[in-house]
């Protein structure tokens, strides 16, 4: 009996059980110290295992580079939420004035105040993930990783020393970097988000080239400093998102001083005076014309999407297979690829949400199910996120084009309604801007399949929301639910008119 089961052992599992008989320096080795890599390496050390976890930032054209805990914390969510806030006190300057604050009629915003007290919270961070890596008993590597055999790296680290380590497993969580425009002086003189969260000053007249949410995000807060903003996009807006909700929450910027080139794309860039910030001559081609237009600005932030990090990491030799057009791994509901000890989590995932908490969740859940005998898988379905624009937009589930494609037009419902937060009325600004959708799905109790918010807070309205979700809310649950007036959130308890209706959707009062 023992060799007949020995015959029907598949290969991977004879691969494991060889793996797991020979010794290796480490149960695990995670390559990148982001969110998810952070995450997974903690969980699989507190579950009693040898952890290493390798984390190395290349330095951007420029020269910026940064600490412990990967994208969001050092340049991503974190500092941008933070800017954003500083842009939206602006606004509430604006307001607190039509409430009865008396202050002088000079007010101004200093770049470096804002610049030093982000990044020095940044920092704080950083040493914050070294002291638990350590109080978990965490190896934490300063250095560059790459496979040189299926279980075993090569970490270089800043001053070009090698050293070889061995794993029965590894997490693969190197996340991505902001992708270039591959034109004459882009890496030269633009700038991309991995600097701007650190620019020494501030970026003056600014050009933002995209329009992915890294994008808007920037290029709002960049004008709700009162910067001269130009957003250049080639086509659409929030490519994958709701279009009419991307489309209201562009408009909102264009109202508030954000100006748009739109079907542009840029062909170079010119340094015409150095400085800090200098001046810069970018020339522009149209996508449907092919004129050629030319424009004179301090800064070019090129926001046009990012690429992942697996090309210069040695996954050849490992035999680990990627995706050769965007560079992304493919992986089986387990977050495993095609070899059976490498796994790989995060942004670098083909056709899973770039989103921190996901990867936070499926690194977890990974260690988890590697270490504890758990089942739990990360589940990439109804994930709720918000785009941090000027006037904010919050998603749960399917843009309307996307249900559309699934369900079909006639097996749907959308309910819709504009609305104007209380905190606006008095000050009397953006009336009937804010607007709220839900895709309801008539086939199955109109479940709502997609849940959609522009206005102030979208990002706590969206979080409850997402829960809701998640348990399969209906319509008719929304309808019996008692809103808590005034908010905006109530909108969602309250919402009659229907899209295929026509009915009026502005809002008069409360």
């Amino acid at each position: 009996p023992t060799k007949q089961f020995s015959g029907t052992l598949n290969g991977h599992l004879q691969q494991l059980l060889a793996a797991e008989s020979e010794s290796y320096d480490y149960d695990l080795i995670v390559i990148g110290g982001g969110s998810g890599g952070l995450a997974c390496s903690k969980e699989s050390a507190s579950l009693g295992k040898k952890v290493m976890v390798l984390d190395y930032v290349v330095p951007t054209p420029k020269g910026t580079s940064w600490g412990l805990g990967g994208t969001c914390v050092n340049v991503g969510c974190i500092p941008k939420k933070l800017m954003h806030q500083t842009a939206l006190l602006r606004t509430a300057l604006q307001d607190a004035r039509s409430l009865g604050w008396e202050f002088s009629e000079q007010v101004s915003h200093n770049w470096e105040t804002m610049k030093t007290a982000v990044n020095n919270y940044i920092g704080s961070l950083n040493w914050g993930y070294r002291v638990s890596l350590r109080n978990k008993n965490v190896n934490y590597v300063n250095a560059y990783a790459e496979f040189v055999e299926p279980h075993k790296i090569k970490a270089t680290n800043k001053r070009g020393k090698e050293t070889f380590y061995t794993a029965a497993r590894f997490v693969l969580a190197t996340g991505e970097r902001p992708r270039y425009l591959g034109i004459p002086g882009d890496k030269e003189y633009c700038i991309t988000s991995d600097d701007l969260f650190s620019l020494p000053y501030c970026p003056g007249k600014t050009l933002v080239v995209g329009a992915s949410y890294v994008s808007l995000e920037c290029g709002g807060f960049l004008a709700g400093l009162g910067l001269d903003v130009t957003i250049m996009v080639r086509s659409i807006l929030l490519r994958g998102f709701d279009q009419e909700m991307a489309d209201r929450a562009g408009d909102y910027m264009e109202t508030h001083g954000v100006k748009f080139l739109r079907k542009f794309v840029p062909v170079k860039v010119e340094e015409l005076e150095p400085g800090t910030p200098g001046r810069l001559k970018v020339t522009a081609k149209s996508t449907e014309t092919g004129e050629i237009i030319e424009g004179e600005y301090n800064t070019v932030l090129i926001a046009v999407g990012r690429d992942a990090c697996t090309e210069k990491i040695g996954l050849d030799k490992a035999g680990v297979k990627v995706n050769p057009k965007n560079g992304k791994i493919p992986v089986n509901d387990e977050e495993q690829t095609n070899v059976p000890h490498i796994y790989a989590i995060g942004d670098i995932l083909e056709g899973k949400w770039e989103l921190t908490p996901v990867a936070i969740q499926a690194g977890r859940l990974l260690a988890r199910r590697l270490y504890s005998g758990s089942a739990t898988k990360c589940d990439y379905v109804n994930v709720p996120t918000t785009v941090f624009t000027p006037l904010e937009y919050g998603s749960c589930g399917l843009p309307e084009e996307k249900a559309v494609e699934l369900y079909g037009q006639e097996n749907l419902e959308v309910y819709h309604s504009l609305f104007w937060p209380l905190e606006f009325t008095v000050p009397n600004r953006d009336n009937n801007r804010s607007y709220a959708k839900i895709i309801c799905h008539k086939l199955d109790n109109e479940r709502v399949i997609g849940f959609h918010y522009l206005g102030p807070n979208a990002g706590e309205v969206t979080q409850g929301f997402g829960a809701a979700m998640k348990c399969g809310i209906t319509k008719e649950q929304l309808d019996t639910t008692i809103g808590i007036h005034p908010t905006c959130a109530e909108i969602f308890t309250t919402m009659e008119v229907t899209k295929s209706s026509g009915g009026d959707i502005t809002q008069a009062g409360c």
